[in-house]
């Protein structure tokens, strides 16, 4: 499971996803999140699954890296169907003793499923093709008018990319900490739920002591290369929007209007 979450690592790539400046691809992940929960009927979701399928094809993604980012949450899919369907008052279908699996409740089980789905795939998709460094300065520079009421955006999008960056290094080190207790007899597989949450009690305290002296470490780093902050900084690349990123903005401008009407017109 562990090495299932995928979120945070970058996938270097010379497609037309990966040229696109990461301010545009964090604003069309926003606007097709927003059109994600404005989607109400079969081809409205339809579009929607399309859009993603289309952006995930140009961007030479392989679809199994977008599953396997699918696979920590399928916990929650499963517990957020199950609770829409039997709890969602409607035309009841079928009585399973007391529980009563509804139409309504099929449908809103399908479409917050579906939902979920999509929302952590697409934003899966921005973290795959955007470098950790160019979604700092995206962030910073979306939110550069907080500036002027005192807002400390260069720390906020700092921290940000800092914990998205470290993701897959906790995780190698939560698995690497896991088989050389494994290598000592530990187990953490049999028993019930109970009984492994315990096991995995000796695996937080190394885990944090790693975290800490990792976070140091980059603290030490940062203080010898004198950090201080945003003011007065200057970056290597600097952020500017192309041509591809107009047709980008349209593109995504269009399937969102596209699956907004589709929703709200189509039955």
């Amino acid at each position: 499971m562990l090495k299932d979450i995928t979120l945070g690592q970058f996938f270097p790539g010379s497609s037309v996803v990966h040229r696109l400046d990461p301010r545009t691809k964090l604003l069309a992940v926003v606007a097709y999140i927003v059109a994600i929960f404005m989607a109400d009927g079969p081809w409205s979701y339809g579009l929607c699954v399309l859009s993603l399928l289309a952006v995930i094809l140009i961007s030479r993604i392989q679809l199994r890296l977008i599953l396997k980012s699918l696979k920590p949450v399928v916990v929650i899919v499963l517990f957020t169907a199950i609770l829409n369907m039997f709890y969602v008052s409607g035309e009841p279908l079928i009585t399973l003793w007391k529980l009563t699996i509804t139409r309504e409740g099929l449908i809103t089980a399908v479409s917050m499923s579906l939902r979920i789905i999509l929302l952590v795939a697409s934003t899966s998709l921005v973290t795959y093709t955007t470098s950790p460094i160019a979604l700092t300065d995206a962030i910073e520079s979306l939110l550069g008018p907080l500036k002027k009421i005192h807002v400390p955006v260069h720390e906020f999008a700092m921290m940000m990319t800092i914990a998205l960056r470290f993701i897959p290094t906790l995780i190698d080190e939560t698995d690497k900490i896991m088989s050389a207790q494994k290598a000592r007899g530990a187990d953490f597989e049999s028993g019930n739920l109970l009984r492994r949450a315990k096991a995995l009690v000796p695996v937080l305290v190394p885990l944090f002591i790693s975290a800490f002296r990792r976070a140091d470490d980059l603290a030490i780093a940062m203080e010898c290369r004198l950090y201080h902050g945003g003011a007065g900084r200057t970056r290597l690349h600097s952020l500017r929007y192309a041509l591809i990123d107009l047709w980008g903005f349209l593109l995504c401008a269009a399937a969102v209007a596209a699956i907004i009407v589709l929703g709200r017109v189509a039955p």
